[in-house]
């Protein structure tokens, strides 16, 4: 009993110990910057080099535990773990973004320090050289991946786009997400790639929505206004009081002009028929004097005027007093005598 237990307990490390390790072989080197100087920065502004890796898998892997060296001694299958660590930068322990996702990517650090932060590497990387980057297994031992990066201009990366490797120019440079960036690429498929779910594309279309709605909004109330002051100058265009000011100012134009013509023939004839001129002169103001007056409004005009049509006295059925004597001569009413 104690043998089969012992066997199914042998069975479940090693199935345990296997899976682990297929996980760990799903975690590859994808990108690499040596000379940063314009590219991502760390959480205090410094620009430092940088490895980023990819987990191809499409399940979650934890790399905290993993090996990164830049020392091809490692490569001694006769060295000692121990040794090996030595000559190793280890992915430390104690921040979430070390648990990659399925298809994601995390960025490393090095020539760095620990102190700065979880992803920060003492791996010693240099500027300007080729350096050979290796990935290990927690056990120190199992080799997961390597790469021999060649000397990088400044802000160049080393990346792995379709299984092959390749330079990439700055403008190109994909920290933290896929290696699919080239020169070629449309911009409908760049922001397909920036945006995979879609929130940018419906903020940008609402942003459309709104800004449309703006837009006529204003139109609308420039053009109300406009149509309001229209129908206002053209209501006091056609208010009667308007009409005679017009025709009296043609009127006065007109008579101008006939004077001045007048006068400039006289003026020609060098004061001769003077008489003549005069006369035409005066019945010209004569006439403008006749038509500005005959120029009506239209709009009459009634003035109240006390006629004492209802005073007392002039009522014809009025109840006199009989003891009061009733002067006929003030109402001027006939009396009998008078008839006869």
């Amino acid at each position: 009993m104690n043998k089969i237990r012992l066997l199914i307990s042998l069975l479940l490390v090693t199935s345990t110990i296997t899976v682990l390790g297929q996980g760990a072989k799903n975690i590859v080197i994808s990108e690499v910057m040596t000379n940063n100087t314009k590219s991502i920065q760390d959480e205090y502004g410094q620009r430092e080099a940088w490895i980023e890796l990819a987990n191809t898998a499409f399940s979650s892997y934890n790399v905290r535990g993993m090996y990164l060296t830049t020392n091809r001694s490692v490569l001694d299958k006769s060295m000692s773990v121990p040794e090996r660590i030595k000559l190793m930068s280890i992915i430390p322990n104690g921040d979430d973004r070390t648990q990659m996702g399925a298809q994601k990517h995390l960025v490393l650090f090095g020539n760095s320090l620990s102190t700065r932060g979880k992803l920060h590497l003492a791996l010693p990387v240099p500027v300007s050289e080729p350096v050979w980057i290796a990935l290990y297994n927690g056990n120190a031992v199992e080799l997961i991946d390597s790469v021999t990066v060649p000397a990088l201009a400044a802000d160049q990366s080393y990346a792995k786009v379709n299984g092959k490797w390749s330079i990439k120019s700055p403008e190109n440079v994909t920290p933290g997400i896929e290696n699919f960036i080239v020169t070629s690429e449309s911009k409908v498929a760049k922001f397909k790639r920036e945006d995979p779910h879609g929130f940018a594309m419906s903020i940008m279309a609402m942003g459309i929505v709104f800004f449309c709605l703006l837009l006529l909004w204003i139109f609308f109330s420039i053009f109300g206004t406009l149509v309001r002051h229209a129908e206002m100058a053209k209501a006091v265009a056609n208010k009667q009081p308007i009409k005679p000011i017009t025709k009296t100012v043609e009127k006065t134009i007109e008579m101008a002009h006939t004077t001045g013509n007048i006068l400039q023939d006289g003026f020609k004839m060098k004061g001769k028929d003077m008489e003549v001129y005069m006369a035409v002169i005066g019945m010209a103001l004569r006439q403008y004097e006749d038509d500005v007056h005959d120029v009506e409004s239209g709009v009459i005009t009634i003035k109240p005027k006390t006629t004492e049509w209802d005073d007392e006295y002039s009522q014809m059925t009025h109840v006199h007093d009989p003891f009061i004597p009733f002067d006929h001569n003030v109402h001027n009413i006939p009396t009998t005598n008078d008839l006869h």
